[in-house]
């Protein structure tokens, strides 16, 4: 693991660097990406700077210097040896009062490199019964304030799943704790809109520009019944679901397979600093 923290490569990854009074520590002020590293190189850049630009303004993080963001890129990278891996970028609201309010100091900027393992071909879900707010402050921003995911997470691996699917408050289709989800029904493969609260994933943009898929908002029973299901994210890229709570499925079917083949056709496209 290799880590930049404003201007500073540090000598041990490991080593105190962020201050207790940081913002992004106490009260969860911060926006991140994390983006897949192929050979040394970083997946679909572009895309990721802009959302976490989207985010920082999302939440009032005034001062993200993107040029700042890519030295430290750079930095973590050059001269390692990674053939898979993830970047993970976080800015947070830097040094400030203990408390919500935000203090004057600038924003904290933090790159972590570090090796990723392949997902598997597929995967198990679970449904759980928190549902997300579509229409509060933070829905659709790319923010730390991942508790509500940590519990839903944690839910799933105790029901040996790898992943926790959520309804929102009208009771449709929402998201992952960290994936989007596409399913089929009737040979259409489709995809909630983001009015439906859920992260506008990078993958999940490429998956409907490369591969095509309706975006629609409905029960998430329809998508829980559906003929096929598959998750899309950073770390997984197109994953087949083989069962969603008690119900098996046959993956990856036919529509997941020519989805991931594409993905495979294309992902060259965007690999590189300049991508």
């Amino acid at each position: 693991m290799r880590v930049w923290i404003n201007g500073q490569l540090l000598s041990d990854p490991t080593m105190p660097a962020v201050p207790v009074t940081d913002h992004g520590l106490t009260v969860g002020d911060a926006v991140f990406e994390a983006v897949k590293v192929v050979d040394g190189q970083p997946f679909a850049f572009q895309r990721h700077l802009d959302r976490l630009a989207q985010s920082a303004a999302g939440l009032g993080l005034v001062g993200l210097d993107l040029d700042d963001v890519r030295r430290g890129v750079h930095a973590v990278l050059d001269d390692q040896e990674l053939p898979l891996g993830r970047l993970r970028i976080t800015v947070t609201g830097g040094n400030a009062p203990l408390g919500s309010g935000r203090g004057t100091d600038p924003l904290t900027v933090i790159v972590v490199a570090s090796p990723m393992p392949a997902a598997p071909e597929t995967t198990s879900v679970i449904t759980v019964p928190w549902p997300r707010n579509e229409r509060g402050a933070l829905a659709g921003l790319k923010t730390t304030s991942y508790g509500e995911n940590v519990l839903a997470l944690a839910r799933a691996q105790e029901k040996g799943a790898s992943e926790a699917i959520f309804a929102n408050l009208a009771g449709h289709l929402c998201e992952g704790t960290g994936t989007n989800v596409f399913y089929v029904v009737d040979g259409e493969l489709r995809t909630p809109t983001l009015a439906s609260g859920c992260l506008a994933g990078v993958t999940r943009a490429l998956v409907i520009d490369w591969f095509g898929a309706k975006e629609v908002d409905e029960p998430i029973d329809v998508a829980a019944g559906a003929d096929e299901i598959f998750l899309a994210s950073t770390t997984r890229d197109v994953q087949g679901v083989h069962r969603w709570d008690d119900r098996e499925l046959p993956a990856p079917g036919p529509v997941t397979r020519a989805a991931a083949e594409r993905w495979r056709q294309r992902e060259a496209e965007l690999i590189g600093f300049d991508r």
